[in-house]
């Protein structure tokens, strides 16, 4: 079996399968190969209801007493039933499951797992799933890998299909050597992509994971120095000079840049001056001003003859991007002559730009990665200014550089990341730190709550609402089936509409998504048509909008605590008072503890190292990482040690190889050549690395 190969020629997927695995992009045996769980379950004993504890996934054995309740809401049907066991009762709740009424019949008994919570003095459990004894009982022996699905996809359905590959699946040598393995304890490759399917034990599943992270992280930095390597001596093509006009929009401004912004401004003033293209990172805190920074250095840019560029992840960004530059251009005269470029603009709009491009005529580009497609001609570019999610690297520039330029590259990130992992991470740039706030910002004010606080914070919404303002509502996941525990959008934004007034407009955003309908979600609720958006964590990049005021995240402790910092960011940003909800399903000491941070600060660099001294082994399954890195299974501040490790790897294996990477040498007549070489031929053929190389 090969990995380009499709899927069809696995027994038992046929067309319809093919289509539901290609909705979660399986669309080749490698692609299966490489799509691990993003959870694993180990199943215990069911307890008696009186030791069900909340916040935590339990089974219960128990009887239905009494007759299913049954009541529509809307457009949403709620089922409730008692059920007991010689030790107590409990509630058990499930939304749209009217067919439940004819198997929880008054007397039969059954296994009930779910989430436990807490109303009161009395037990609840919401769409818990439903077991017969001796199929419960088949569980306990194994780890449950649980992938992530779409409706109509079974997670039965996706292990049967990754048996099937594994069992015929040709793995070849392993492309990292035996020296590397056993000097960083790494689990032989075949190994380990057979444990995180099917873990025989927790153990060995943790050992699976490390070499997939460490995987990852090797690759990744690998190419970031090769990166570094062909970037950090570019000859300076465009030497600018500080000129009045920066001069005299800050002094216009309605208000004085912090120290922080000043120093960062003072860095890329001397940066576009140098003999030396800038290749520089701006990282600070969201809300702590890095926007005006970009169209100071894009200003200066423009005042010196030459074209500027800037690049948003989404379109909507991107257009709210162009008007605030807009502004700009009409409060206090800025010469600026921006357009905006993003792919939604129709044949005739594109040539248009295209030739104002080409001419000159347009000296600012702002939109999405459309800005440096082919048919983008620019006459003398000088300047890029990008977004994290778009790591601006040597691919772009080779593109640009055939265009007859070798540009600067400005990235902004609101990633708060500690210094000691920006140094690796970010190793192929210069940074610039904004770690300072305005002065005239409100602080967010937060609280962390169980799920029986709820009711109250959609009495919260509600008030919130009637006052003129909007409110985000954050999920895990994105529809129902996907995690059987955790809250989705889709089923959500149900209990929602169900739970506000009918005049109240709930809308859904996820990433599985087109584009072109995200965008329009995103414009509508901007454009405030949408009262309450129920997101996924796509809205960690997305819009501005001010007059959103209330941030809720369920289940937040399955994040981390840099991400839901971010996730906060989305509010706060006007004149009103902000609030941010902090949901979490689990109620135990160390959980609340770790979300109190949250309470506690709303500095981002602060929350950040905290979530590292805290994350530990037991949190490796269990909180969702950070979106800024594209690592399918490493998270930076979990896997800061493997991080450190990889990083050292890189610089023993490019000092063999007699690369530029540091002291460290290898001792001669263990043929370095022969022993790394194939695996840095591998690093370059293989294109299902586990890391999405576009973003570098």
């Amino acid at each position: 079996m090969e990995d380009s190969a499709s899927i069809l020629e696995l027994k038992g997927i046929g067309e319809k399968s093919q289509k539901l695995f290609a909705k979660v992009n399986i669309r080749t045996l490698g692609d299966l190969l490489y799509y691990y769980p993003r959870d694993y379950e180990m199943f215990r004993e069911a307890v008696p209801v009186s030791q069900a504890r909340t916040g935590e996934v339990c089974a219960v054995q128990a009887m239905v007493c009494g007759t299913v309740n049954m009541k529509k809401v809307r457009s949403l049907t709620l089922l409730n039933v008692l059920v007991r066991d010689d030790s107590g009762g409990m509630q058990l709740t499930f939304f749209n499951m009217p067919f439940l009424k004819n198997v929880l019949k008054p007397g039969s008994r059954h296994i009930f797992r779910g989430r436990v919570q807490a109303r009161g003095t009395a037990l609840v459990m919401e769409q818990p799933r439903i077991y017969k004894t001796e199929e419960y009982a088949g569980y306990l022996a194994f780890i449950q890998p649980r992938y992530a699905l779409t409706k109509g996809l079974t997670n039965q359905a996706v292990q049967k299909a990754v048996k099937q590959l594994l069992t015929g699946y040709a793995f070849g040598p392993d492309p990292y050597p035996e020296s590397l393995r056993r000097q960083y304890d790494l689990m032989e490759r075949r190994e380990a992509i057979h444990n995180m399917h099917f873990p025989v034990s927790y153990e060995e599943l943790v050992k699976a994971r490390r070499r997939v992270v460490f995987e990852e992280f090797f690759s990744f930095l690998y190419l970031l120095r090769e990166n570094r390597e062909q970037c950090k001596l570019l000859e300076n093509e465009y030497r600018m000079l500080e000129t009045a006009d920066t001069g005299r929009l800050l002094e216009q401004l309605p208000y004085r840049l912090t120290g922080a912004q000043m120093r960062a401004w003072q860095e890329i003033c001397r940066d576009l001056s140098s003999p030396w293209c800038m290749n520089r990172l701006v990282q600070g805190d969201v809300g702590s001003g890095k926007t005006i920074i970009a169209v100071l250095a894009l200003l200066m840019c423009a005042a010196n003859g030459f074209q500027g560029a800037m690049m948003a992840p989404t379109e909507v960004l991107a257009a709210q991007h162009y008007e605030g530059i807009c502004q700009y251009v009409e409060k206090y005269h800025a010469a600026l002559r921006p357009l905006l470029l993003v792919g939604s603009m129709t044949a005739k709009e594109k040539r248009d730009a295209y030739e104002k491009i080409a001419s000159g005529e347009a000296n600012l580009v702002v939109g999405t990665h459309a800005v440096i497609q082919e048919k983008v001609h620019f006459k003398n570019l000088a300047l890029v200014v990008t977004d994290e999610q778009h790591r601006f690297g040597v691919r772009q520039r080779e593109v640009l550089a055939e265009k007859g330029s070798n540009p600067h590259v400005l990235v902004m990130s609101a990633t708060p990341i500690p210094r000691t992992l920006a140094i690796i991470l970010y190793g192929d740039l210069q940074v610039s730190v904004i770690d300072e706030l305005p002065a005239n910002r409100l602080p967010i004010k937060n609280c962390v709550v169980g799920t029986s606080y709820r009711p109250k914070a959609y009495q919260f919404i509600e008030k919130e609402v009637r006052a003129g303002r909007q409110a985000y509502v954050i999920c895990p996941m994105v529809e129902e089936g996907e995690m059987e525990d955790l809250e989705n959008v889709s089923e959500y934004a149900q209990k929602l509409r169900a739970a506000l007034p009918a005049d109240m407009q709930v809308a859904t955003l996820h990433g599985k998504m087109k584009a072109a309908d995200k965008n329009r979600v995103m414009e509508e609720y901007a454009a405030h048509n949408i009262d309450v958006l129920v997101s996924t964590t796509v809205i960690e990049v997305g819009i501005n909008v001010p007059n959103a005021t209330v941030m809720m995240v369920e289940n937040a402790e399955r994040f981390g605590l840099a991400q839901l910092h971010q996730l906060r960011g989305r509010v706060g940003r006007g004149e009103h008072q902000s609030y941010c909800i902090f949901i979490s399903a689990q109620d135990s000491k160390d959980t609340m503890e770790r979300l109190d941070i949250l309470n506690r600060s709303n500095d981002g660099f602060y929350i950040a190292s905290e979530d590292l001294k805290l994350r530990g082994p037991g949190d490796l399954f269990g909180i969702r990482q950070s979106g800024a890195f594209a690592f399918r299974m490493g998270d930076i501040y979990t896997d800061a040690e493997i991080l450190k490790q990889a990083s050292q790897a890189v610089d023993r294996v490019r000092a063999a190889m007699g690369g530029n990477a540091g002291e460290e040498n290898v001792p001669d007549g263990n043929g370095p050549e022969r022993e790394y070489g194939e695996l840095i031929e591998y690093l370059h053929r293989e294109t299902r690395l586990q890391v999405d190389f576009r973003s570098i």
